[in-house]
């Protein structure tokens, strides 16, 4: 099998545990731009409109996200303080909940897989991969993975 088929077939076999592993604790993924909205409105409350840079996306495109995430109880829209015509998104409990359960998920995925092949083959993945993400970012060219 190629290598590059190999990464995605891997990637798409843990997305499908976790998107289970969610639903189990009533959880609903639609997007796949979810776990990137989650990870960075834990940082910082932003607009729809700095959501979109941040992703690298238009801010139409964050706006769509956004609406569904707001409809499913993940995210909030609150009046910006400094900016009365903005509004700032924000998780909710809900959201917080959401990060919180894909976090841990994470987590006792690694420590199942250690368990499964050694400490020292999932390392080995670890440093394969960094070095896959660091070559392409060295490269010169334009970075195109969303910030996590």
């Amino acid at each position: 099998m190629d290598f590059g088929v190999l990464l995605g077939q891997a990637y798409q076999a843990f997305v499908q545990e976790l998107h289970t592993h969610l639903a189990e604790r009533d959880h609903r993924v639609l997007g796949a731009s979810y776990g990137y909205v989650l990870r960075t409105l834990a940082e910082n409350a932003l607009t729809a409109s700095q959501l979109g840079e941040r992703l690298g996306i238009t801010a139409q495109g964050a706006a769509k996200i956004v609406d569904e995430m707001v409809r499913h109880g993940y995210v909030e829209r609150r009046p910006d303080p400094a900016d009365k015509r903005a509004k700032l998104l924000h998780l909710s409990a809900h959201g917080h909940d959401m990060l919180n359960t894909v976090r841990r998920f994470h987590a006792d995925y690694e420590q199942k897989l250690i368990a499964r092949v050694g400490k020292e083959h999932v390392e080995a993945v670890r440093a394969v991969l960094t070095e896959i993400i660091d070559t392409t970012t060295d490269s010169g060219t334009e970075r195109l993975f969303r910030p996590l």
